[in-house]
């Protein structure tokens, strides 16, 4: 199939060079949104059929294909269409079409022109049809300049609610409405706390700029920064365990974390602050502990962890229908029931991924209570499922008990 695939403005009359307008001119067959069509109806040729295009995506897809293949398609796109537009949903959907492109400036040129604003450093984030963790890995990288794309559920209101409620205030929005058409456009600049309470009309576009910042990244979240269980500081991964464990898991080239067993959360959030690029998922068993992991992840600007509340052997079923397969897991409690927790992360932990649990070792508790130590379970369910063991790391802080770091893999 043959796509010419043209991209417009909100402009009501709009501007096409000769070349452009000759294809629309020798063309029968045309396509976009109903906002599309109202904009160039008047320079479709008489008898021109127009495909809408609207979700589901497959029912469009499928009146392309009744096109006859020597007829081109003419399909009108916001801004370039390669700019995540439609171009790029052709290319993945018919991957042999021959496609042309005609751009124009995107939203976020535009409004970058409007605000005589240089855009060459500045982040895209797409959240039209997509979920949060693109923004949130932008923002806990700390990106002075971000510009967003939104649609009718991320909207600047939404946005500016989700940077206030994680502590990231440090920006000013700009906000551009119907950009290009003369009559609509409408370009505002105002603080965070004020896009909150806004409506804005759609389609818009945004563009987040640096004010002042005190935020700096930290290395080591000091245990005293956490909301703890019942007030209870044995139940929280001390900072340098916990960054040990995190070395173990070997985060930088993952790329989905499991933390079960996570009480406050103290292991999801240190990994969600030093590799944005992760999935993480939290699971406790205690419903007690979400507020707690909320809290904490407000505390430390740490949006994006999911959470599960339930026996892991219970919700792990949903968490592997609903999220991509782990390559580490983090086991920070497990309640007598390792083997079984090890047995059910076995059947979707991809291979090469890592289970790392940390094993506290007293001697005197060993002496009076013969039952195996955690470490033992670990190595015992590490034989009986196929995992390999690797050698762990043992240390010793102040006057606490001394603590393995345990270690294993699923071979490839």
């Amino acid at each position: 199939m043959k796509f010419h695939v043209i991209g417009i403005t909100d402009q009501p009359a709009p501007f096409f060079p000769p070349e452009v307008l000759d294809v629309i001119r020798s063309s029968r067959v045309f396509s976009g949104g109903q906002r599309h069509h109202d904009i160039v109806a008047p320079l479709l040729p008489a008898g021109a059929e127009w495909i809408d295009i609207t979700v589901p995506l497959d029912n469009v897809f499928e009146r392309y294909q009744t096109v006859p293949a020597d007829t081109p398609v003419v399909v009108f796109a916001s801004g370039d269409p390669l700019f995540f537009g439609f171009a790029n949903t052709i290319r993945r959907r018919l991957p042999d079409a021959d496609i042309s492109v005609y751009p124009t400036f995107n939203s976020l040129q535009m409004l970058a022109h409007r605000l005589l604003l240089p855009y060459h450093d500045m982040r895209i984030v797409s959240l039209t049809g997509r979920p949060w963790p693109e923004l949130d890995r932008a923002l806990i990288e700390h990106v002075p300049k971000i510009g967003i794309l939104t649609d009718r559920e991320h909207t600047p209101a939404a946005i500016a609610h989700r940077l206030l409620d994680y502590g990231y205030t440090h920006y000013s929005m700009h906000v551009g409405e119907h950009l290009g058409n003369p009559d609509l456009e409408r370009i505002t600049t105002l603080s965070l706390t004020d896009a909150a309470e806004r409506h804005f009309n759609f389609p818009n576009c945004l563009i987040l700029s640096p004010l002042p910042s005190p935020l700096f990244p930290t290395f080591g979240l000091p245990d005293s920064s956490f909301a703890l269980l019942d007030g209870r500081e044995k139940m929280i991964t001390k900072m340098p365990i916990r960054l040990l464990s995190l070395q173990a898991l070997d985060l930088p080239g993952r790329t989905v974390l499991w933390d079960i067993g996570a009480c406050t959360g103290s292991v999801s959030i240190e990994a969600r602050l030093l590799f944005p690029h992760l999935r993480i998922e939290a699971f406790e068993i205690r419903p007690e502990c979400e507020a707690i992991i909320e809290e904490n992840m407000r505390r430390h600007r740490a949006p994006g962890i999911g959470i599960h509340i339930g026996d892991f052997c219970s919700v792990c079923s949903d968490a592997i229908s609903t999220t991509p397969p782990p390559d580490a897991v983090f086991i920070g409690g497990h309640g007598g029931h390792l083997r079984q927790i090890m047995a059910l992360v076995k059947t979707c932990l991809r291979p090469g991924g890592v289970i790392v649990m940390n094993s506290v070792s007293s001697p005197v508790v060993e002496q009076r209570c013969p039952r195996p130590s955690s470490r033992q379970l670990f190595e015992e369910a590490c034989s009986e499922l196929g995992f390999r063991l690797l050698p762990p790391t043992h240390i010793k802080l102040n006057d606490y008990n001394p603590i393995d770091i345990l270690k294993c893999e699923l071979p490839s």
